[in-house]
């Protein structure tokens, strides 16, 4: 551990040398450019104009009336798309909304889509998404389209100039990913705009966290064709809730060439998460109830537990358009994470809300390394055109982790927490203070697609198939030897297909087949084929939808099923298989714009059926699936309030239904509903150039008290956030 520490820090050193020197330079670059002559502007995100858009490469789908959303975004290998012409279903989420919103990570920004409920992680505090039911790790998230690169568990916004999500099966544009079936999340790094922009602000959030950040850009040349952005944020403090304290920090630099026929991109970036006495969640696994939940505002965790999360990592992309017609294009990113932590997740014992608080001590380094390469291009045979693409793209990833956990656990109460010692480390896996490594995958594979267009383009049929390879190798983390009962090498060719007919300019009907693939599971003690692998789980998903859009109102209506393998044991035989199945339809409707001046509008709603249709012994047959509520529901409202210029009024309501945490149906949780209220001001300064924004909210408004939702395998509970203020002010010279 002493070496691995030591050996990133001249990175951290190089990273945060690049950016407080781009900082600086800009700072005084923008400070002396007089030509801002529309402060507005700089706050819708950039992208290329509607008419210049260019689908397939990096530039971003146009922002979507007041920049805060994109009917569009990234599908993986295929570049950017906008969502009316490609039978899948895909929404972004800009730069704009996260100001607006104080989103400050990832599930901040999801929130406004009830097809993305937000989990937390296995114990810890990694935010973990569900989308049409099924998980997606945040370790999964793709950043600029590659894999392996976003930063371990959590990842702060302040960098991101869209979060994107992508709905359904995707194996296809993102290859096998270890979640995912659902859907997947797609980050895109901020780029320096055409006007220079510099902003630096300030933010509070209760009960006592303090932040600052800077956002520097500028483009240089005759042309503008270089260009540099840098973000820089720090922030730390107490939460809502009592002696939870978060501290972040991170450090991102961006830089970009376009010239005529060449663009290219690089980014580097530094991150570091802490968290000290949060809460893990609770364990409800060795009880038949769900307890009723404590106090809001009271941790029933211990503050001696923390984790520690520092991320470096990096990404460099380039397209060369060869001819007019054909474009090449190439990427490759990095990521080194170092967690340590000391977890501590109370066991319920009883009603009366006694718990056994344990002790997990980890260590854990990875390394990831991601690429891919290809060619696009654009003919026509006859009265068909043709978007074709063929790319190849491949990800390794090494991890290493040793653990320390105790037997002998202390008591005390989640309604009335106390602080109890720390219990000592009885049971021991690894060199904690050097861990071995425990595994290495690697996940490569080709990709075809074709789309071809008729009738000017008003009808288009997507084809495509990946052949994908998925190794795994794991080792003992004591003797570092491998493990040869768990190793697994499987490939096999994944087929999707889809169709968009544009029944009118703003009107386009849409039906796809994709698939999915994860590596499977390890077969527990209790099986005859004990370590053995179960193999790669293959996922199918089958949609069919509308999409609208009329400039100043658009949205989509999806109905999806997807089936998803999963592992059980065999009563007879004892072998663990892939023998089950959860499938789940669906129904998703989305709405968003501006019905009429100074209003604009973003709802979503979800109805789910999550049935187990496969079970051991057909013990659960037709169950809900964990975790999964039947129902989800999300409205939010901007209104400019006139006559006071720059006045907006916001609101936005969550509602879950109620979901079950347990295979038997008889453990649930309770449905709940939040509110969400706030207010922005926006003042011009100096002769209208510069601008400055103050933005006031209340998360949860009525203090509502709920267990937010439960990880799949029903072990753990999460409790809702408490009422939370939240205030910035933002300043741009």
């Amino acid at each position: 551990m002493h070496n691995t520490k030591h050996s990133s820090f001249p990175l951290r050193k190089t990273l945060l040398a690049l950016a407080v020197g781009a900082a600086t330079h800009t700072v005084f670059a923008a400070a002396t450019d007089t030509t801002k002559n529309n402060k507005e502007e700089t706050l819708v995100v950039q992208a290329a104009p509607k008419d210049d858009f260019k689908a397939g490469g990096n530039d971003l789908v146009p922002a979507y009336l007041d920049g805060q959303i994109a009917h569009g975004g990234r599908l993986g290998m295929l570049g950017e798309q906008k969502a009316m012409d490609v039978p899948f279903n895909v929404i972004g989420f800009t730069s704009k909304l996260v100001q607006d919103q104080q989103a400050k990570t990832i599930s901040d920004v999801t929130r406004n889509d009830a097809g993305v409920q937000a989990v937390q992680g296995y114990g810890n505090f990694a935010e973990t998404y569900r989308i049409r039911g099924f998980n997606l790790y945040g370790d999964d998230m793709t950043f600029g389209g590659l894999p392996g690169v976003v930063p371990r568990q959590v990842m702060d916004t302040q960098m991101l100039e869209r979060v994107e999500v992508f709905k359904g099966a995707n194996s296809l544009v993102n290859g096998a990913a270890s979640s995912g079936v659902g859907g997947m999340i797609n980050l895109e790094p901020k780029r320096a705009e055409d006007t220079p922009n510099a902003t630096v602000g300030v933010d509070y959030t209760s009960a006592s966290q303090v932040g600052g950040t800077l956002d520097l850009g500028r483009r240089f040349g005759d042309n503008n064709q270089f260009g540099a952005r840098v973000n820089l944020v720090h922030r730390e403090g107490e939460t809502a809730v009592e002696d939870d304290k978060h501290r972040t920090t991170l450090a991102a630099i961006g830089l970009d060439y376009r010239g005529d026929r060449l663009r290219s991109s690089l980014d580097f970036g530094y991150q570091k998460k802490t968290f000290h006495g949060g809460e893990t969640g609770l364990n409800i696994s060795g009880v038949d109830f769900i307890p009723s939940v404590p106090d809001t505002t009271k941790s029933f965790s211990q503050k001696w537990a923390f984790s520690d999360i520092e991320n470096e990592f990096g990404m460099a992309k380039s397209e060369y358009d060869l001819t007019d017609n054909w474009t090449a294009y190439a990427a490759l990113g990095m990521q080194h994470a170092h967690e340590t932590g000391v977890y501590s997740a109370p066991k319920v014992l009883n009603k009366n809300g006694d718990v056994s608080v344990g002790r997990l001590d980890t260590n854990r380094i990875s390394d990831a390394y991601s690429g891919m390469g290809g060619i696009r291009g654009d003919f026509d045979t006859g009265f068909v055109s043709h978007k074709v693409n063929v790319g190849y793209s491949a990800q390794i990833e090494q991890d290493k982790t040793a653990w320390r956990m105790s037997s002998v656990n202390p008591t005390t109460n989640i309604y009335n927490p106390q602080d109890v010692p720390i219990p000592a480390n009885a049971f021991f896996g690894g060199n904690y203070s050097d861990p071995l490594t425990t595994t290495r995958t690697r996940e490569q594979g080709w990709l075809l697609s074709d789309t071809l267009g008729v009738l000017d383009d008003q009808l288009l049929f997507t084809a495509g198939a990946r052949h994908q390879k998925v190794v795994v190798r794991n080792y003992s983390n004591a003797t570092g030897a491998e493990d040869t009962s768990s190793r697994y090498t499987e490939s096999r060719w994944m087929p999707t297909y889809g169709v968009v007919y544009k029944l009118l300019e703003e009107v386009s009907l849409y039906a796809n087949h994709t698939e999915a693939l994860q590596p499977g599971s390890v077969a527990p003690r209790t099986a005859t084929n004990y370590g053995k692998s179960t193999g790669i789980a293959h996922s199918k998903q089958n949609e069919v939808g509308v999409k609208v859009d009329y400039d100043r109102v658009g949205g989509s209506l999806a109905l999806f099923e997807i089936k998803k393998p999963s592992a059980i044991q065999d009563s007879v035989t004892g072998i663990y298989a892939l023998d089950g199945e959860q499938r789940n339809r669906g129904v998703e409707l989305n709405v968003f714009g501006e019905p009429m001046l100074g209003l604009r509008l973003n709802g979503s709603s979800v109805w789910l059926d999550p049935e187990m249709t496969k079970t051991k012994d057909g013990t659960n047959q037709g169950k809900d699936a964990i975790g999964v509520a039947r129902f989800y529901m999300v409205l939010g409202a901007e209104y400019d309030i006139k006559p006071i210029d720059g006045l907006t009024a916001t609101a936005k309501v969550n509602h879950s239904g109620s979901q079950y945490a347990n295979a038997a149906n008889t453990k649930k949780l309770d449905d709940y509903t939040t509110l969400d209220l706030g207010v922005r001001y926006r003042m011009h300064l100096n002769q209208q150039q510069n601008d400055m924004v103050v933005r006031v909210g209340v998360d949860n408004v009525t203090n509502e008290k709920y267990w937010a939702s439960v990880e799949d395998n029903g072990t753990y509970v999460f409790q809702g956030q408490p009422r939370t203020l939240k205030v910035s002010m933002s300043y741009d010279f």
